[in-house]
């Protein structure tokens, strides 16, 4: 792999949860962990999302991050994962910017 496809230290979603989570902050990870077809980031992308909704990393991009934020606060409430899936088939496909014929599944948990 080239250099270029590495992410540094400061911009890397694990390192930032690791760093939230000391500050005492409430903390829920997204990381893709299936793709079909055609999608935006590969597995193993990470979304890192503290309980005000302040969020790092990327699992899509568009609209996908907005719903998976959304639930990442929930599951910080409630301690409980969830696995979430968006893609073509779902009826909300356009809206959360899967128009392009791919799927993809995100699990969401609580950190800490």
């Amino acid at each position: 792999m080239e250099a270029s496809a590495y992410i540094d230290e400061a911009r890397d979603p694990l390192i930032i949860a690791e760093g939230w989570v000391k500050d005492g902050r409430e903390v829920a990870l997204a990381t893709v962990v299936e793709t079909w077809g055609s999608a935006p980031r590969p597995v193993g992308s990470h979304l890192v999302i503290d309980g005000e909704g302040n969020f790092q990393g990327s699992v899509s991009g568009g609209c996908v991050e907005g719903a998976v934020v959304t639930e990442a606060i929930d599951v910080i409430g409630t301690g409980k994962a969830k696995m979430l899936e968006f893609g073509v088939a779902d009826e909300t496909a356009w809206r959360v910017g899967l128009s392009c014929g791919g799927r993809i599944r995100v699990y969401v948990e609580r950190l800490g």
